[in-house]
């Protein structure tokens, strides 16, 4: 009862405001491609929301020349502009931005490539909106960029954290939750690589729609716990795991598919991406065997009522967002 109730806290500010953080915003994404010296061909993808493009906008020096040439369509769920930009003396060492980053939930990704191969990948966001073009980029700073960005879309991704959340209030024993994590990370892995790589090509919104049902289901699956009914998320937690990563992973996907990263770049996202999701994945287990540990170790005593509290949030929560999910694919 005290992990329950541990878990309730959570429940709580979730459904403060369901529908604002449901599902994480995909990423801006800005790539600079060098045509000739000093010469850079923009392309400018910005995600829509409600129909209308998010208020971001490209910030380069004064100096520089955005050609009058621009095009602009909309592709998908992004808005994106194309147009050519002069940098008189070069792009290395001057500073380029995103504004309107602070006024948003989403970040920007940020990819520079030069003629003789050499890329720079930047991840924006609203503590550091801008950033100085290097040299020689280090390989490692592009790691962490893509890891980076894995984190923050498991932690903004509540949809996802709530699936692992009610897994911990099922299942039983150390060993088991092993078991059971392992799988959900196994199957989200394989589901993240084939949309990646575009083996598998699923639109998101209805992936998004089935993510919050797989929800309803663990809120049920808790309710049958508590009246002593032994159900499949109890006996087997791994099938039910790996079988909702599957889905999962295709939800994850659509920060890294949405971009249209080059081919060669490809690998080294997909990788540390997925490790991103991990780590993520891993400080919310944590956080929450830690809570449920000082719960217990405070020894508090809570109301009889309050223990089927979670698992009715869970499912009242997810139900709101399924609703929600699917008056807007039916909108269409």
């Amino acid at each position: 009862m005290r992990r329950a109730f541990a878990a309730l806290l959570l429940f709580v500010a979730v459904g403060a405001f369901p529908k604002a953080i449901a599902h994480e915003l995909r990423p801006a994404f800005l790539e600079l491609r060098e045509k000739e010296s000093e010469v850079f061909d923009v392309s400018w993808k910005v995600p829509v929301k409600a129909g209308a493009r998010l208020a971001l906008f490209v910030r380069f020096p004064d100096s520089f020349d955005e050609g009058k040439d621009r095009t602009s369509y909309k592709a998908g769920e992004s808005h994106v502009e194309r147009y050519e930009v002069r940098c008189p003396g070069g792009l290395i060492d001057q500073e380029v931005g995103i504004d309107g980053l602070t006024e948003t939930f989403t970040d920007a990704l940020v990819r520079i490539e030069w003629t003789d191969g050499r890329t720079q990948t930047v991840r924006l966001d609203s503590l550091t909106t801008s950033f100085v073009v290097e040299d020689a980029p280090a390989w490692h700073e592009r790691a962490a960029t893509y890891t980076f960005l894995g984190i923050e879309h498991i932690l903004l991704g509540i949809d996802h954290l709530l699936f692992v959340l009610g897994l911990l209030l099922v299942v039983q024993g150390a060993s088991m939750l092993v078991k059971t994590i392992t799988a959900f990370t196994v199957a989200h892995s394989i589901s993240l690589a084939l949309a990646v790589c575009g083996v598998v090509n699923v639109p998101g919104r209805p992936v998004d729609a089935i993510i919050a049902l797989s929800i309803v289901f663990l809120g049920v699956e808790i309710i049958k716990v508590r009246r002593g009914q032994a159900g499949l998320t109890f006996t087997r937690p791994w099938i039910v795991a790996f079988a909702f990563g599957l889905l999962h992973g295709l939800g994850f996907s659509g920060a890294l598919t949405s971009l249209g990263l080059p081919a060669g770049d490809i690998p080294i996202a997909l990788l540390f991406f997925n490790v991103g999701v991990e780590i993520g994945q891993l400080l919310f287990v944590f956080f929450f065997l830690v809570l449920a540990w000082s719960f217990r170790t405070l020894e508090v005593s809570w109301p009889r009522w309050s223990r089927a509290l979670p698992a009715y949030s869970i499912g009242t929560i997810a139900t709101y967002w399924f609703i929600d999910r699917l008056l807007v694919i039916l909108a269409v």
